[in-house]
């Protein structure tokens, strides 16, 4: 962005914080339940900010993260309301001096941060905690199939003879492929190089996100990357993703331009694979599937999907302004 578009999109960012449902002074005129994502980028761009139009892209899909642009057809209150929810987001990141030390710990100060040793490190986590509460783990078991009683209602996970009692089965689509349906594919690049990706302020870890009209695509591309910063690699090596929902069946071809912007690749290896989702009635058999990963690199579908499994599971809202140690604590006592 050049100065003076910094500046406008700056005045779209405070329209955006200052938003308010209840105050409608922060309307500034606008019913966003009328409007569409469309009609409030017209907006933008010819009556109240003069955004252009690779901004508005940007706004969308970097910011907003939509995947594709269907958002323009939808209510803009959504578009808003997303949009506010990472503003204020990035003004309380670069308030919290806690996240301003993490980043501190890491090469590049890159703002996308990823976890040490990779993303297993993750259900390692939960593997402990669960654990301490009484947890069981059987890790590698093959050929794991689910049992289920005469009403159709799981009853365990059967592998190498041995049945694990349970009431309730949590599991991904490969364990039960009779109850989910293909919704698309995925293409995926993985690239292992010996520098950062280009005009990334030399980071050890980052996101790129190309819009799919400038790659005149139905979605967008994703690009990650990661290094040995992160343990994930020899020293001196980088780990690139590039991912989009499959169009074609070249994923070499379809991928290429967000290879290209990886500089120089030693290896690179590329896979396909089907996208699915749940069809089951989790309340009839006791079942509850995960969708599969999707392209995008900032985990939020994966993190919606996570929230929803947890409500339909317990029957719950997962609150997350709860302080978890905190209510540790107390049953401890």
């Amino acid at each position: 962005m050049g100065l003076f578009e910094k500046r406008r999109a700056r005045k779209f960012f405070i329209y955006v914080q200052d938003y308010d449902d209840n105050d409608p002074k922060s309307y500034e005129g606008l019913d966003l339940n009328k409007f569409t994502g469309l009609d409030a980028c017209k907006l933008l761009q010819c009556r109240k900010y003069g955004l252009e139009d690779d901004t508005i892209d940007f706004i969308g899909h970097a910011l907003a993260l939509h995947s594709n642009d269907s958002y323009l057809d939808q209510p803009a209150l959504g578009f808003i309301k997303r949009m506010k929810v990472k503003v204020s987001f990035v003004s309380y990141f670069h308030l919290c001096s806690t996240a301003n030390e993490s980043l501190a710990r890491f090469q590049g100060g890159s703002p996308y941060i990823y976890p040490l040793y990779g993303l297993g490190e993750l259900p390692q986590a939960f593997a402990r905690l669960s654990a301490v509460y009484g947890g069981t783990y059987m890790l590698h078991k093959p050929e794991c199939k689910v049992e289920f009683d005469a009403d159709g209602k799981a009853t365990g996970v059967t592998s190498e003879g041995e049945t694990a009692k349970c009431k309730k089965v949590v599991c991904d689509p490969s364990y039960l492929p009779d109850k989910v349906k293909k919704v698309g594919k995925v293409a995926r690049a993985i690239c292992i190089m010996s520098h950062p990706i280009p005009d990334t302020n030399n980071s050890h870890s980052a996101q790129v996100i190309l819009p799919q009209k400038q790659l005149g695509r139905k979605s967008d591309m994703y690009l990650f990357c990661c290094s040995y910063a992160h343990n994930v690699a020899p020293k001196g090596k980088y780990i690139a993703f590039v991912s989009a929902e499959a169009e074609t069946d070249n994923p070499e071809v379809e991928l290429k331009p967000g290879v290209d912007l990886l500089g120089p690749v030693e290896e690179i290896f590329y896979d396909t694979y089907d996208r699915y989702v749940p069809t089951n009635d989790h309340a009839a058999d006791s079942c509850f599937i995960s969708a599969s990963y999707d392209p995008t690199t900032h985990f939020e579908t994966t993190v919606n999907d996570v929230i929803e499994m947890y409500t339909k599971i317990t029957g719950k809202v997962l609150d997350l302004s709860v302080d978890l140690s905190a209510a540790s604590a107390a049953s401890e006592e």
